[in-house]
């Protein structure tokens, strides 16, 4: 296990999505930080570009495919999803069978990353496949707990990983589970450092190696 210089302070600088910290890190972090006391957590919140040498950014931890950079990401688990909507929305547009469906009208949430120009489309496995549907989008939007707040007010179809909100609001009737035949593509959750890194230092080693450790005791393992 990597160790820390004995009697040295540092600080290790990470930006996550802000999400992804309330729902899995944060439950956690009082024991790492136990264990390694040294330590103060520096956490910038977001789902931007992030160029993390200008910004003195050890690392970031990042939901979803990752843009090509010469950034060096190593996956710490994989988020299975869900695709939702709310009562109010299916009372409106009706509840889709199939994929095919929702080109009868339906809407959904767009999600765009920062810096990203292109929304994210809807996915499905069909058959053993996947298939991407994209329908038009009511609101978009680039945060994830904006994403779920738009469509508990019925404003479109999203997809979220259950841990995100969505079993607590299908649980109190505001979000209602569909099309489960067709589930989407599971989402990686990937740290990603710089190439000067490639080493790692003690910092980074460990926290990415309690990632790894809390993501498996939690029941999402990296596939």
């Amino acid at each position: 296990e990597p160790q820390l210089e004995a009697g040295l302070w540092v600080q290790l600088r990470v930006e996550v999505q802000g999400t992804l910290a309330r729902h899995f890190l944060f439950p956690e972090l009082p024991a790492f930080l136990e264990k390694y006391n040294e330590i103060e957590f520096y956490m910038t919140e977001g789902d931007r570009f992030v160029d993390l040498v200008r910004e003195g950014i050890d690392c970031v931890l990042r939901v979803g495919s990752l843009q090509d950079s010469d950034m060096i990401a190593r996956r710490v688990t994989v988020l299975d999803e869900i695709t939702v909507a709310s009562p109010s929305y299916i009372s409106r547009f009706g509840h889709p069978q199939h994929p095919d469906e929702l080109g009868e009208g339906h809407r959904m949430i767009g999600f765009r990353a920062s810096g990203s120009i292109t929304r994210m489309p809807l996915e499905f496995m069909i058959g053993g496949k996947l298939r991407t549907v994209s329908i038009p989008a009511s609101v978009t939007v680039n945060a994830a707990e904006s994403y779920t707040a738009a469509a508990r007010e019925g404003l479109g179809i999203i997809q979220i990983p259950p841990r995100y909100h969505a079993m607590k609001h299908i649980g109190d009737g505001k979000l209602v589970q569909i099309l489960t035949a067709y589930p989407p593509t599971p989402s990686p959750v990937s740290v990603i450092y710089p190439p000067r890194d490639r080493q790692l230092s003690p910092r980074v080693r460990v926290f990415i190696d309690w990632l790894v450790t809390i993501f498996a005791r939690q029941g999402v393992e990296a596939h």
